[in-house]
């Protein structure tokens, strides 16, 4: 049914990402699909990292990790915004046709009142995204 289930992580807060991952480990053990994680930054240096090429090296070093930990096969894309702070939704749909993804997985929030007033990432992927979307919280 699934084929690729793209990922989007936040190095800065991977601790905040464990049930989303295996969430995304579980479907693609279920279905025999492949995980891309995904991960924005900037090209200015920021606390993950220094270039935008140590950028990628992290993100590669996570998803390697990642794969042998949860046992599924998994490749990454280190994608570069202007400012995420703005445009990461745009990034994100672009993202999910870049690698072909099928069905997006990812991490949100308890919802509270900036919510109801601006939409959070999550929620904007799964109103806009032409493939599913499993919103973790």
């Amino acid at each position: 049914m699934y084929q690729t289930i793209m990922v989007p992580v936040d190095l800065a807060h991977v601790e905040r990402l464990d049930k989303a991952l295996k969430t995304a480990a579980d479907l693609a053990k279920h279905y025999g699909a492949s995980v891309c994680y995904v991960g924005v930054s900037t090209a200015q240096p920021g606390a993950v990292a220094h270039t935008p090429r140590e950028f990628a090296e992290k993100l590669e070093q996570f998803g390697k990790e990642e794969a042998q930990k949860r046992d599924v096969q998994a490749t990454t894309k280190a994608v570069m915004s202007h400012d995420p702070s703005i445009d990461l939704d745009d990034t994100l749909m672009k993202a999910v046709k870049e690698t072909c993804a099928d069905l997006v997985v990812m991490a949100s929030h308890t919802p509270g009142l900036p919510e109801h007033i601006f939409a959070s990432n999550a929620g904007y992927m799964a109103s806009h995204a032409d493939v599913s979307v499993f919103v973790v919280r």
